[in-house]
């Protein structure tokens, strides 16, 4: 095969010298493989498999756990650090979980290197972030359909909450918590970066991707929110 471009999500150790991860690539989407003795002491694979650092991979095996056989880099890993890193252990988080293995996934892989370049700078991280997430809800087919539960447009003047498993929305009292329907319409529009609609389509991609990542809590949104405890806690 020809090498793939490909990013590192997932690292474990696996028997006395090799390791199991999780890459995600451009024409194969993620793959689960076996890189055998990247955990030997001098291995000179090891220091090139790290997160954020662009890999050409190569790998054999019919089942859904391949063996690598080539690993080269030829640029450096993104350098991020406290929020940025913690931002990009979630987007490679959120891909180990919620991609399955085998699908074919270009704009993921995409916009996710698109995303982890930006994830450096403080004002972007957001976007970036979900810019991730509506790709991955896309390619999945599970990206928030902008009508109610019987494909009717949805009111303005109207209060809704998201059903993830019809992907629509349902009327609400005004009194009880959700969104109202003209936010919800910017959104249909494509109106996520827009600076008074983050709230928004943070929770709703949230509450989109939550059944493909299951009830297991991901370990990064708990480190993201210690370091927000921390910091108020620091400032008070």
């Amino acid at each position: 095969m020809q090498p793939q471009p490909a990013y590192l999500l997932h690292k474990r150790p696996y028997r006395e010298t090799s390791a199991l991860v999780d890459v995600i690539t451009l024409e194969h989407g993620h793959v689960r493989a076996v890189a055998q003795g990247v955990q030997r002491a001098g291995s000179k694979s090891r220091a090139k498999l790290q997160p954020f650092a662009p890999l050409h991979l190569t790998w054999v095996g019919d089942g859904d756990l391949k063996r690598l056989r080539m690993m080269e880099t030829n640029r450096s890993a993104v350098l991020l650090a406290g929020e940025g890193l913690l931002c990009g252990f979630y987007a490679n988080e959120l891909l180990t979980r919620a991609l399955p293995v085998g699908l074919p996934a270009g704009d993921v892989f995409a916009i996710y290197a698109w995303a982890i370049e930006r994830l450096t700078r403080p004002a972007e991280r957001a976007t970036s972030l979900r810019r991730l997430e509506i790709t991955l809800l896309e390619t999945l087919d599970a990206e928030p359909v902008f009508l109610d539960l019987d494909d009717g447009p949805l009111d303005p003047s109207m209060r809704y909450t998201y059903l993830p498993e019809s992907r629509r929305f349902t009327p609400i009292a005004a009194q009880h918590p959700g969104w109202d329907g003209r936010s919800l319409k910017l959104l249909a529009r494509g109106d996520w970066d827009s600076p008074g609609l983050a709230g928004l389509s943070k929770a709703l991609t949230r509450a989109a991707l939550a059944p493909l990542i299951g009830n297991q809590p991901l370990r990064s949104r708990e480190l993201m929110l210690r370091l927000g405890q921390r910091r108020r806690q620091g400032s008070s």
